[in-house]
């Protein structure tokens, strides 16, 4: 069986910017072990498998599928880059009208729109938990060193483990931050975190004016070891400031650092007034 796969960059308006991702659109059910067997030779952060849930659905016609994500090491729950690629196959190679694409996964239901010349998914929020330092201090100390941490949250929903550095430094410093992710396996192996992400509070009256918060996140425990831009983790990352940052709710604007990328990118979200879900807009996505 021959199976068509894509290769999507999102979050970018270039070529070899933002964060690519594999796309593969089965006509058939596919071997259970082939889905990560294709991944892992893809090898990107994600790889998203794109199912029909009738056998009478036509991608070019139908506007409810299956999804699935794999890593090159296992399945995951949830990828918001991965979606919004798979939503930009259907509407651009495929062409399809609808002006609504529903994704049945394991996090729900994930719905993508066409917007002028923007997709957004809706993802959902998820809530965080204040996390003693005893139990995750040796996974701290492999990821920040002797930086000065200001606040530690966990989401359980997601177990993505959050890391404020303080507010006194500088965007240079989480950006510049050199990150021994594969460290990370060794320091935590309970299982309780599968996501590590690093934030900082924007200085609105600095030179970067406009961003409230940057982020890196990292993920060795599926087998990335930095993902470039990540929508899963701002499903946190929003509440999480959306609250911490209550004054500047209405206009959250995020940047994402990868030290392999030589500039950051940047977008804008704009939660809803009941923060119940968190829409991530993409200005582009090439492939």
């Amino acid at each position: 069986m021959q199976v068509p796969i894509f290769t999507v960059d999102a979050f970018t308006n270039r070529p070899f910017c933002g964060n690519p991702a594999a796309v593969c659109l089965l006509e058939n059910d596919l071997d259970e072990d082939l889905h990560q067997r294709i991944a892992t030779e893809m090898n990107l952060s994600e790889t998203a498998f794109i199912r029909k849930l009738h056998p009478t659905d036509d991608f070019t016609k139908s506007s409810r599928f299956g999804l699935r994500w794999f890593t090159p090491a296992n399945e995951v729950p949830l990828c918001g880059h991965a979606t919004l690629a798979s939503a930009a196959v259907l509407f651009h190679i495929k062409k399809n009208p609808n002006s609504v694409l529903t994704f049945v996964t394991l996090s729900g239901e994930l719905k993508t729109r066409q917007e002028k010349d923007h997709i957004v998914l809706d993802l959902p929020l998820y809530s965080t938990y204040p996390q003693e330092l005893q139990e995750v201090e040796e996974l701290i100390k492999a990821a920040t060193g002797d930086m000065i941490v200001q606040d530690l949250r966990y989401s359980p929903d997601t177990k993505k483990l959050l890391v404020r550095l303080s507010d006194a430094y500088e965007r240079s410093v989480l950006e510049e931050l050199q990150v021994g992710a594969q460290r990370f396996l060794s320091a935590e192996k309970t299982g309780k975190v599968k996501g590590l992400i690093l934030t900082l509070k924007g200085k609105p009256n600095g030179k970067d004016k406009g961003h409230d918060f940057y982020s890196r996140y990292f993920a060795p425990w599926y087998g990335v070891l930095e993902d470039p831009v990540t929508g899963s983790a701002h499903a946190v990352l929003s509440s999480y400031w959306s609250v911490a940052d209550w004054e500047r709710k209405k206009c959250l604007m995020w940047s994402l650092f990868h030290r392999y990328l030589k500039q950051s990118t940047s977008n804008v979200l704009y939660p809803p007034q009941k923060l119940q879900q968190l829409p991530v807009s993409v200005d582009h996505l090439s492939g």
